[in-house]
């Protein structure tokens, strides 16, 4: 059975873009929106590129405020200062 990358992250003003640019960055993305918060699922890793959203904030953005709008994860956790990465791969 393979198992899944997923996010899911409270659905208000602060994740927003962040979303966004997980689903221009990972194509094939599955999302579910449920009351309060989006769920990402992927076959492979997720990606959050600092740059992506950065473009869609406007600001500089820190990997480390996806931790601000985190409800769970399942997988593996990477980050550094460019990405933030949930995979099962190690």
């Amino acid at each position: 059975m393979a198992q899944i990358a997923s996010l899911t992250l409270y659905h208000n003003d602060d994740a927003r873009p962040i979303i966004e640019a997980i689903l221009a960055d990972n194509p094939g993305v599955r999302v579910m929106n449920l009351p309060g918060c989006v769920k990402l699922d992927s076959d492979g890793p997720l990606v959050i590129n600092r740059a992506s959203v950065e473009e869609r904030l406007g600001r500089t953005w820190d990997p480390q405020e996806m931790h601000l709008v985190i409800i769970s994860m399942a997988g593996h956790l990477d980050e550094d200062d460019d990405q933030f990465t949930v995979s099962w791969r190690h």
